[in-house]
């Protein structure tokens, strides 16, 4: 199994893949000021919302070195005046802000202890994110790959594979486990527009594990649907709701829709991170309205007429009731979803 490793610290340095790049170029971004994070973070460098909050907490650390030799009250204003600068980078990934809440959290751990290097100790914990997130896809994907049977056709959208995370993948995680286990699956790969992450990471990423896939149009899936040839749809997440409303890439609601119109099981794969505990349902969910340049161009060539008005939301919201079941590293959750996400966070599941 080829290792792809999205996000990583190097001599004080948060390293990424550059995800714009792909699948033309396989190149790496080296970020030595935490700015430089932020910037990735929003241009897309980095995305998926567990890779973000890795790369968050890495970023959060690294700005911290900057300071660390300030009294501890000084360095902990700064540092959370950083960890909210950061979150600002993009409002609808959970991850994000459950990590700049961690870092947060074990900076006061820190000096409640009376540890005389916070930086390195922040350092340290932003590796354990990283680390934990490998290990939760890992888990993730062993608790999911009982949901698929040898010779599935198995459609999934945007990407949500190693590169959206620290490693190995939440959706794709799943894949790559059944995969692992000898089960003879095809996968259906959503080109999804406008940035085309499942054309160009998800289909990248297939290529590299050398699981067999093919490469649709957004519009193809209904009809594919129709003609009996998917008989699975597994998808990410970057926030779900405390009733089980989830909000994922653009065009992931039509493909639950389809879904249930031709009764084929609709599933998310989604770390414990993910779930916002504090937002009741799908309607509190912010969701973040990008560029118009990302549909109305691409790579630079012009593709629709110069001055056009253009609505282009990065996340739609998939209702509770559409999904079938929803897998974390702690389990796999069925409906109803409210019951079983409460337990969810009583550490009950």
């Amino acid at each position: 199994m080829t290792l792809i490793k999205t996000v990583f610290w190097k001599k004080n340095a948060v390293v990424l893949i550059d995800q714009n790049a792909l699948p033309l170029v396989e190149r790496q971004v080296v970020c030595s000021d935490y700015r430089q994070v932020i910037a990735a973070i929003r241009d897309l460098t980095v995305r998926g919302a567990p890779a973000i909050g890795v790369a968050a907490a890495m970023g959060a650390a690294l700005g911290a070195l900057a300071f660390a030799s300030e009294p501890i009250e000084k360095f902990k204003k700064k540092f959370n005046a950083i960890c909210d600068e950061i979150a600002a980078a993009r409002p609808t990934a959970r991850n994000l802000f459950w990590a700049m809440e961690r870092m947060k959290k074990h900076l006061d751990e820190v000096v409640r202890s009376g540890k005389r290097n916070p930086a390195r100790e922040l350092v340290r914990e932003a590796k354990r994110i990283c680390a934990e997130d490998i290990a939760i896809n890992r888990e993730m994907g062993r608790r999911g790959a009982a949901l698929f049977s040898h010779g599935d056709h198995v459609l999934t959208h945007c990407n949500a594979g190693a590169l959206a995370t620290a490693g190995y993948g939440t959706a794709l995680g799943v894949i790559r486990a059944a995969h692992a286990e000898g089960k003879k699956l095809h996968i259906y790969v959503d080109e999804t527009r406008p940035v085309l992450q499942g054309a160009r990471l998800t289909a990248w990423e297939m290529k590299k594990e050398k699981i067999p896939a093919t490469l649709i149009c957004d519009n193809m899936a209904g009809s594919l649907m129709r003609q009996g040839k998917i008989s699975k749809v597994i998808v990410g997440a970057d926030r779900i709701a405390a009733n089980g409303d989830a909000a994922n890439k653009i065009g992931t609601y039509p493909l639950a829709v389809l879904a249930r119109a031709h009764r084929i099981p609709f599933y998310i794969a989604a770390p414990v991170s993910t779930f916002d505990f504090s937002i009741k349902t799908g309607e509190d969910i912010p969701i973040e309205e990008r560029q118009a340049d990302e549909v109305t161009t691409f790579r630079g060539a012009q593709a629709a007429p110069k001055g056009m008005k253009v609505y282009n939301p990065a996340f739609d919201v998939t209702p509770a009731r559409l999904i079938s079941a929803m897998i974390t590293e702690r389990g796999v959750l069925t409906p109803p979803f409210p019951a079983a996400i409460a337990r969810l966070q009583k550490g009950k599941i």
